[in-house]
């Protein structure tokens, strides 16, 4: 990588179980990365103007709370709204597996589930990526 990769890792909606995002933030970031972790409870709106606001290559969404296939889409829809396609989006949580591929579907590049191997999902974010949002 020429410069560091700039992610932005969130906790949207009301789920206030942040022990897992901060473990992947410290990842990340002792593997190089430039991690923005803005903090728990965050509306979408606030999600995408931190990403917008930190010049963001990807967005990592941690959802325990089981509102992932409405926060999701809002996200996505507000990412396009403000012509931030061109930033990856990936999940992590509690995600049953029957949604995995509706959230690829609407553009997810990623979903991680608990017990991911930190090095799995520095690795991904490594690779270099082919697709943005569905397209």
């Amino acid at each position: 990588m020429s410069h560091p990769l700039r992610i932005v890792l969130a906790k949207v909606g009301l789920d206030g179980h942040d022990r897992g995002i901060k473990v992947v933030a410290r990842a990340l970031r002792d593997a190089g990365m430039h991690v923005i972790y803005p903090g728990l409870w965050l509306t979408p709106e606030a999600v995408v103007r931190t990403v917008a606001d930190e010049d963001a290559e990807w967005l990592g969404l941690s959802l325990l709370s089981g509102a992932h296939m409405t926060l999701v889409p809002r996200v996505l829809q507000l990412l396009r709204d403000a012509s931030l396609e061109h930033v990856g989006v990936m999940v992590g949580g509690i995600i049953p597996e029957a949604d995995i591929p509706k959230l690829r579907e609407m553009g997810v590049a990623k979903v991680f589930g608990p017990g991911t191997p930190l090095d799995e999902i520095v690795g991904f974010l490594r690779e270099p990526r082919q697709v943005a949002h569905g397209s």
